[in-house]
């Protein structure tokens, strides 16, 4: 696998991983979108047959990333979890256990629908609208971000941003992607069970595409 790549935006540094998140060196901050826990039992428990192994690889990769820049917080932009709470909850609560030490910083999606008694004892902080640590914003959703002076930058998911590859053959394929333009970046989904959102770059935005687990820039 490639090693993240650097990107500056405002003097901060953020380090571009191809497991679909980032992080932000200053602050000792793992930044991620859409992990969307307990689709799959979610699927599952409305008879689609999703096999639970989706679940549990998305949770590895959270924990490889997590043992690799050794965050001192987790912030999520973002639909967190998808649904009511499952049989993937609960095993999300043992995981959570295990990295008691981390503060861990929700932004909430539409999808997180959870009581806030779970949020509680999960240990993860919540936030509606949006948060801000400095003068950088996030927020689930970048058309909910409401317009003021304060922020230099607006971390947002909620996209799933993809974008395309057309070939010789008129054959196309679409790979998740971070996009950057000078006041906001929207974030690729983490979860690999999510579909993708083709991106309207223009001329001075930075994407970076996610291909064979490389980061691509463009």
């Amino acid at each position: 696998m490639q090693l993240p790549v650097k990107h500056i935006i405002h003097n901060q540094t953020f380090w571009l991983s191809p497991q679909r998140c980032l992080y932000w060196e200053e602050e000792k901050a793992l930044i991620l979108s859409d992990l969307h826990l307990g689709k799959t039992g979610h699927f599952r428990k409305h008879g689609i047959a999703v096999p639970q192994r989706i679940f549990i690889e998305d949770m590895q990769r959270l924990m490889e990333q997590i043992g690799y820049f050794k965050p001192q917080r987790i912030i999520a932009v973002g639909d967190l979890f998808h649904s009511d709470a499952n049989k993937e909850m609960d095993l999300f609560l043992k995981w959570r256990r295990d990295i008691p030490g981390i503060e861990f910083i929700l932004v909430k999606g539409n999808h997180d629908i959870l009581k806030p008694e779970w949020y509680q004892l999960a240990g993860i902080q919540v936030y509606q609208g949006q948060w801000k640590l400095g003068n950088i914003h996030f927020v689930h959703d970048p058309e909910e971000m409401e317009e003021s002076g304060e922020y230099t930058y607006i971390f947002s998911g909620h996209l799933h941003p993809g974008i395309r590859f057309e070939g010789a053959a008129k054959q196309s394929l679409q790979f998740p992607c971070f996009h950057f333009t000078s006041t906001n970046a929207v974030l690729p989904a983490f979860s690999k069970f999510s579909g993708l959102a083709s991106v309207r770059a223009k001329k001075h935005d930075h994407v970076f595409a996610i291909v064979d687990g490389k980061i691509l820039p463009l």
